[in-house]
């Protein structure tokens, strides 16, 4: 049973291909381009060296504001968890930001600080930046309290308390922050580039959708997920085992 799971989502991948390629040659219109067209596409961008470019400017930018915005969280949402007279002052802060749009947080960004990197960056780490501090201010709350006593009792310190007994607790929340933190400020990054970037995934896509090129907007698309694919596979996985290797 476990060897015939194994094949699922290649089954379902190639199923969704199936069904991509048939609708795209019963339409006929150039608004949905098959999978044959898409990959040539993507394979031509590859060549030229321009995917590669614009792909790398992007991750570069999401990697430091997404290091940022988790660094920040973490820290803030630990503190708000285990002070509740800081997180009942702060919570309706945390309300404001979580319902402002991300759009509205670029384009004030862009006007009080200029058409600048730093600005973009501040733009992707304030609109990431409440979800991961509630999602570990639950964590924080869900400590076992118990475990935090008998650390203090045996005066293990702050480092080894954070360590040997706060992290493993709240590990499962930052995973949860990290997965979808990914998923979310990557389609900040690109609402970023696209309104004030003159280069990276969001500028070229803006680009060819003025042309109304479907198909690079495709190949373009479909890059990003499969470089978001590998990060899940390669690194957040083993991560994620190699963290929990203590509950064995």
């Amino acid at each position: 049973m476990k060897d015939y799971r194994r094949y699922l989502p290649l089954a379902s991948s190639l199923i969704f291909l199936v069904l991509w390629q048939v609708l795209a040659l019963y339409l006929n219109n150039r608004a949905l381009p098959t999978p044959v067209v898409v990959a040539k596409v993507l394979w031509l961008e590859c060549v030229s060296g321009q995917l590669p470019f614009h792909l790398g400017v992007t991750l570069l930018r999401l990697v430091v504001s997404f290091s940022i915005a988790m660094l920040l969280g973490c820290m803030i949402g630990i503190t708000l968890g285990l002070n509740k007279k800081l997180d009942a002052f702060f919570d309706n802060w945390l309300v404001i930001f979580l319902n402002i749009p991300a759009l509205v947080t670029v384009i004030l960004c862009y006007v009080w600080f200029g058409l600048v990197e730093s600005a973009a960056i501040l733009a992707v780490v304030i609109n990431k930046l409440p979800n991961v501090v509630v999602t570990i201010r639950e964590g924080a709350r869900a400590l076992d309290q118990d475990l935090l006593d008998m650390a203090r009792s045996y005066r293990l310190g702050r480092r080894k308390t954070l360590v040997q007994v706060i992290w493993p607790q709240l590990h499962p929340f930052v995973m949860a922050a990290t997965r979808s933190g990914i998923a979310i400020i990557w389609k900040i990054v690109l609402v970023v580039e696209l309104l004030g970037r003159s280069n990276g995934m969001g500028y070229q896509l803006h680009l060819f959708f003025q042309l109304f090129d479907v198909a690079s907007i495709l190949a373009y698309t479909i890059a990003f997920v499969i470089v978001i694919q590998l990060i899940e596979w390669f690194v957040l996985k083993p991560l994620d085992k190699k963290a929990l290797r203590w509950r064995r």
